[in-house]
């Protein structure tokens, strides 16, 4: 087994290389001056179950691209299986045809990594869960609802009430109920006349006086996110957290959660904090022994599912933090 990077979450990589006790496989990535680029293995593959970490954020379309081919020049150096470990798939919020004419680019992707050699896909948390049917190969679909409730576990208590955003998000705010024994509540977006921009008019459950935490899949502009803190706090909510699995923090997402009523943020690091992120209000919780672990599995044939299991998240977290 072999565990190789791109460039855009080296640390991500060797993260999971500590866990499960291995080197980072060599290989290097040249850009020349027309912006083609060159990926080149720097040692045996042949025959070998490689894995490629390598994740969707800024220059995305660079980061995409260099998977790509590192995928196809690992098959051309004849390795036996491929793995692509995408934590953030990308265009992966592109998961529908809903206005004329438009590609439904998540479907693209997943073609995309087929023809270039994968042989199967390991991600988290998937806009929606029927995007894996975008797949003719085997895709899993690790969450991240478990290590974001073990931090939440740590601080948690009785007069806090789980809260989606809009209904979309209910089941997966759910499955957080389910694992912290929380109440949930669901904030009821409509859209008015001919904006097309929805607001909050409702509220499903009750807040008042009790610290809401919100739950979502990713943060991008963080928009979503500040207008439902402040839909809450009108609605009595002593304090707000939010948790979600992917920190795209697109544009000036970060100053604008700084100057918003949420008190603490938790993410994973599926994506990279930009350099330029300094805020105390937001906390990272690593998903690398996730990953690990579930590489080790796809290595052995065991059951990925098993993993999802508060008992076993809370070892494979135990085990990844000795690693560290």
């Amino acid at each position: 087994m072999k565990i190789f990077s791109g460039s855009s979450h080296p640390v991500f990589a060797n993260a999971i290389c500590d866990y499960l006790g291995l080197e980072l496989a060599k290989s290097h990535t040249v850009t020349f001056s027309n912006e083609n680029l060159l990926v080149q293995i720097d040692e045996n593959v042949r025959g070998g179950d490689v894995f490629v970490v390598q994740t969707s954020c800024p220059p995305v379309h660079t980061h995409l691209v260099e998977t790509l081919i590192m995928i196809d020049a690992l098959r051309s150096a004849s390795a036996s299986r491929i793995t692509a470990v995408i934590p953030y798939f990308p265009y992966i919020r592109s998961d529908k045809k809903d206005r004329p004419r438009i590609s439904i680019a998540a479907r693209l992707m997943a073609d995309l990594f087929e023809t270039a050699g994968a042989d199967r896909v390991l991600t988290m948390d998937l806009h929606t869960a029927q995007s894996q049917g975008f797949f003719r190969m085997p895709c899993d679909q690790l969450q991240g609802a478990g290590p974001l409730s073990e931090r939440l576990r740590e601080e948690r208590e009785d007069n806090w009430v789980l809260v989606a955003a809009d209904a979309g998000e209910a089941k997966d705010v759910g499955r957080f109920a389910n694992l912290l024994d929380l109440p949930m509540a669901i904030i009821d977006k409509r859209r008015d006349g001919d904006d097309d921009r929805a607001r909050a008019v409702n509220l499903i459950g009750d807040v008042k006086g009790r610290v809401a935490v919100v739950i979502d899949d990713e943060i991008a502009s963080g928009g979503t996110l500040i207008e439902a803190a402040t839909f809450l706090k009108q609605h009595g909510a002593t304090k707000v957290m939010a948790a979600a699995t992917h920190p795209v923090f697109s544009s000036n997402a970060v100053q604008r959660i700084n100057n918003a009523p949420i008190d603490k943020v938790l993410v994973t690091d599926t994506i990279p904090l930009p350099t330029d992120v300094t805020s105390d209000k937001i906390e990272v919780v690593s998903v690398a022994p996730m990953f690990a672990e579930a590489i080790a599995r796809i290595r052995t044939g065991t059951s990925i599912s098993g993993i999802f299991e508060p008992d076993i998240v809370r070892e494979i977290l135990k085990k990844g933090h000795i690693a560290d």
